[in-house]
C-alpha cells in the first residue's frame, strides 16, 4: 500500500489513515531501528524517489515517522479501547 498523503494527519486519538497506514508504520519503525539508509527506506516504504523529490520525500518520511513513534506511546491506547 503506498501512501496517500505527503504528511500524515495530526489527531489526539487514532485515525482511519492510521488504520490504514499502520502497515507503514511499522515498516518505518523497524526500518529505523535496523538502521536503515533513510533514502532506501524512503525509496521502497513510501514508494517515492528521494532524489526526484527530496523536499517531498522527507516532509513525507519525518511526519509519517513522527506519527508512527506516536502510535508507539500514545495512539496505541486508542487501539487498546476500541
Amino acid at each position: 500500500m503506498a501512501v496517500n498523503l505527503d504528511e500524515a494527519p495530526w489527531s489526539d486519538h487514532v485515525t482511519d489513515y492510521d488504520r490504514a497506514h499502520f502497515d507503514i508504520y511499522l515498516r518505518l519503525l523497524d526500518a529505523t531501528a535496523q538502521g536503515a539508509d533513510e533514502d532506501e527506506i524512503i525509496r521502497i516504504v513510501l514508494e517515492i524517489d528521494p532524489v526526484d523529490e527530496p523536499d517531498r520525500a522527507r516532509k513525507m518520511f519525518d511526519s509519517h515517522l513522527k506519527r508512527a513513534r506516536w502510535m508507539t506511546e500514545i495512539g496505541y491506547r486508542d487501539l487498546l479501547h476500541s
